[in-house]
Parts: C-alpha cells; sequence; structure tokens
C-alpha cells in the first residue's frame, strides 16, 4: 500500500508540475519574443521538478517544455522557427528531425542533467542552497548549450541563410551572441529561483511522512 501510495503522489506531483510547465509556455513570462529567438523561463519548473522527484521526472517535464516550444514556434513562428519546429522546416524530413532533436530532445536533458546533478551533490553533501543554485545554473545552461550547439551543428547553413551571413565563424558569433544575451540571465534567473522556490519546497516537503531530502 505504501509503495502505491508513494506511486501515486509521484504520478500527481509530475502532473502538477506538467500543468505548470504547460501554464508558463503559454504566457509572456514563459516564453519571451525576442527579435530573433524566444527565450525563455519554463525551464525553471523542469529543473525544480527534477530536483523533487528524480530524473525521469525531470526527463517528462522537459519533454513537455519541448512539445510546447515546437507549438508556440509553430503557432506564432519566429525567425529560427525552422529549428525548434519540424513543421517549419525548410530542408524536408531530415530537417524535421532536426527540428524535434533541438525542440523536444534538448529539453529532455534539462531534467535529466538536473536531476542527476542533484543526486550527486547531495552525496557529496554540499550545502542545500549552493547545491540548488548550481543544479538551476547547469540546467539552465544545458538547455542553452544543447540548443544552440545543436543549431550550430545541424542546421548551420539554414542558420547562415536566415540571418544573411556567410561561414562557420560568423555564425558562431552570432550563436555566442544568443547564448551571452539570453542565455546567461536566463541561467542567472535559474541560479536564484531554483535555489529560492526549490529550498522553500524541499523544506515542505520534508514535513511530509516518508519524503527525505
Amino acid at each position: 500500500m505504501k509503495i502505491e501510495k508513494k506511486d501515486t503522489l509521484w504520478t500527481t506531483s509530475v502532473a502538477l508540475m506538467a500543468a505548470i510547465v504547460i501554464l508558463l509556455a503559454n504566457t509572456p513570462l514563459g516564453m519571451i519574443q525576442l527579435p530573433i529567438i524566444k527565450a525563455t523561463t519554463v525551464h525553471i519548473p523542469v529543473i525544480i521538478g527534477a530536483v523533487l522527484l528524480g530524473p525521469l521526472a525531470g526527463a517528462i517535464l522537459g519533454a513537455v517544455f519541448g512539445i510546447c516550444s515546437m507549438i508556440s514556434n509553430t503557432v506564432t513562428p519566429s525567425l529560427l522557427s525552422f529549428a525548434f519546429s519540424p513543421f517549419m522546416s525548410t530542408t524536408g524530413l531530415a530537417g524535421a528531425v532536426k527540428a524535434l532533436w533541438i525542440s523536444v530532445g534538448c529539453r529532455v536533458l534539462i531534467g535529466v542533467a538536473a536531476g542527476w546533478l542533484w543526486i550527486l551533490l547531495k552525496k557529496l553533501k554540499m550545502n542545500r542552497y549552493v547545491a540548488l543554485a548550481v543544479t538551476g545554473f547547469v540546467g539552465s545552461m544545458t538547455n542553452t548549450v544543447t540548443v544552440m550547439g545543436s543549431i550550430f551543428l545541424l542546421l548551420m547553413k539554414e542558420y547562415a541563410a536566415a540571418r544573411n551571413v556567410v561561414g562557420a565563424k560568423e555564425v558562431f558569433g552570432l550563436i555566442m551572441v544568443t547564448v551571452t544575451s539570453s542565455g546567461i540571465p536566463e541561467a542567472v534567473a535559474a541560479t536564484i529561483l531554483v535555489a529560492v522556490i526549490g529550498s522553500a519546497l524541499l523544506m515542505a516537503l520534508s514535513r511530509i511522512s516518508g519524503y527525505r531530502e
């Protein structure tokens, strides 16, 4: 009975966090439209969910985030939507598969990385606030690095055409601008919010019978 209750609680908690991800993804606070790309805060509940519920939950929440991103880039396309929506692909099936990886696969990695990193830092007995801050930063940068890195490696020609540049150097430079202008601020925000919100939730959950940080 205890195992069944634990499984039910886990499933319900994942569903609740998924609802938060979907809610954020469908408000201006979740995906902020910039001139070239959409900056996001949707990865924050993915990271927090991975901390509270484990890497598997993080992967599920990351997939929900990725699907929301794919839908958003299909319904309200931006200059780089071809990299996030298979329906906006400019290179047929190959481009669609690459877009699925970037929009969904890379977002799954956020939850997996954050979940396992949190487990590692707990085993190392790192201070809770520091561990949460590190997990928030790394989780956010996982999103930025894997997404922008995949665009560079898989869709360099398409990205160059969209930005009216030529050559790998120019593309790399533009991607680094995106990383520093949106990726770093996103990571700083995740560092603070994951530490604050995650700590409060962990303290609350520690009072629930059967839960151990």
